[in-house]
């Protein structure tokens, strides 16, 4: 399965130590080089993107198309854009997105779509992850600048809970 991943679950993977998540769960991982570009070459002193620009299973690519829509109209970032026009290039099973509207409008767009948590999930669910790194993770995430919902947070807790 090919997966293509934004920016914050890069971070977010990278901060918890788990990047090497995308590559048990998916055959092939892309990042748009725009999404590399915030990450490493303008993040470059950020917590994670040293992690993220040592990791040789990512293939990086630029969408072949552009968007007929300027990117501010339709309230994305370059970043997320990317990642559904490289999604429809590549005909990619999965879009890594932890933004909300990027994720509405890729689920609009018919892709199947997870963020971060949702990555922790399936990889507690498939044995990768316990139950107690899978509440690590969270817990440092919840530390980090990463911004979490309460809503999102209670959701994956109760699905950890669940199982």
């Amino acid at each position: 399965m090919k997966a293509v991943v934004n920016a914050t679950p890069l971070i977010a993977l990278a901060l918890t130590g788990h990047l090497e998540l995308l590559q048990h769960l998916f055959s092939a991982v892309y990042v748009p080089q725009s999404v590399y570009d915030e990450v490493v070459t303008r993040g470059g002193d950020r917590p994670g993107s040293t992690l993220v620009k040592n990791v040789p299973w990512l293939t990086l690519q630029t969408p072949a198309q552009t968007s007929p829509i300027p990117v501010a109209l339709m309230g994305l970032d370059l970043g997320e854009q990317d990642v559904i026009l490289l999604g429809q290039d590549l005909n990619a099973d999965w879009l890594i997105i932890d933004e909300r509207l990027g994720r509405r409008i890729a689920q609009a767009m018919n892709f199947r779509v997870k963020g971060t948590l949702g990555i922790f999930l399936v990889a507690y669910q498939l044995g990768l992850l316990s139950k107690l790194e899978a509440e690590q993770a969270l817990l440092h995430l919840g530390q980090s600048t990463i911004r979490l919902s309460p809503r999102l947070v209670a959701w994956f807790q109760a699905q950890l809970t669940n199982d």
